[in-house]
């Protein structure tokens, strides 16, 4: 069935690059003109990239493969869908960089992408889109260096056991539920006012499964980290801290975990 999920969900993220190109939260002006879309998270676990060969999975329209790409990293970024690739490269062209783009499944990757890198990377919303994670994480070992990084900060699989699309946050999901979640709602959490229509199918995965998927896959975790903020305000009332982060106003469970782990 996934074939066809996939389907679905490339023809939503191809309307849904239209809208976020245009979006405030996405801020294309701002980013043409120098600014960079990572967070501090990535910036501070991946360090200097200078010089370094860079695979970015799930890149939608390619802001970050070519912030990466800004600060001296040789990237490739990798995405679902036809009309996010075809904006990242002429947004590539567009800002002289040297990054180069391919569409693909992320899963398949590696049918299209033979080289190796020296770091893998993925960020926020990417996971909840593929039903199993022991292929992802294959891939993932097969497309490092030996000693090679990969880092991946993400929201939190709490966060998906929510229903939102109220406006509340109903718990729904189950944390380690196997079956594809589908929703169709009216908006995107870039431009809520949009009147495209998402329809989705997403999988929920818990932190073992991400982890197992991992050290299955022939990788070393260094570490896992857990934290109640988050950089993107894309929840219901979530509170705007002093570091520009956004958090809930209890703050009983985190909102976004980071792993980086290394390829023996």
């Amino acid at each position: 069935m996934s074939k066809d999920h996939f389907e679905v969900n490339r023809n939503t993220w191809n309307e849904k690059v239209k809208v976020h190109s245009e979006s405030e939260m996405y801020d294309l002006e701002a980013f043409k003109n120098g600014k960079s879309s990572l967070m501090t998270y990535e910036l501070e676990a991946l360090g200097d990239v200078k010089g370094k060969s860079l695979l970015h999975l799930q890149c939608h329209f390619g802001q970050d493969t070519l912030s990466w790409s800004r600060l001296g990293a040789k990237c490739v970024g990798i995405d679902l869908s036809d009309e996010g690739i075809a904006l990242a490269k002429s947004l590539n062209d567009e800002l002289n960089l040297d990054a180069k783009f391919t569409r693909c499944n992320v899963l398949d990757t590696s049918e299209y992408i033979k080289e190796k890198f020296d770091i893998v990377f993925t960020s926020y919303g990417v996971i909840g889109w593929l039903p199993d994670l022991k292929p992802w994480g294959q891939m993932i070992a097969d497309r490092l260096h030996k000693g090679g990084t990969f880092y991946i900060v993400e929201f939190h699989p709490i966060v998906w056991m929510f229903d939102y699309l109220d406006g509340k946050s109903i718990m729904k999901y189950g944390y380690m539920q196997d079956d594809a979640i589908y929703e169709e709602y009216e908006g995107t959490y870039a431009d809520e006012g949009s009147k495209m229509v998402s329809k989705e199918y997403g999988w929920n995965h818990g932190l073992s499964e991400v982890i197992n998927a991992l050290i299955e896959a022939g990788l070393k975790i260094d570490y896992l980290n857990e934290y109640d903020e988050s950089p993107y305000n894309v929840l219901p009332d979530l509170v705007k801290t002093k570091s520009g982060n956004y958090v809930t106003k209890d703050k009983l469970y985190p909102l976004l975990f980071e792993i980086k782990a290394t390829k023996l």
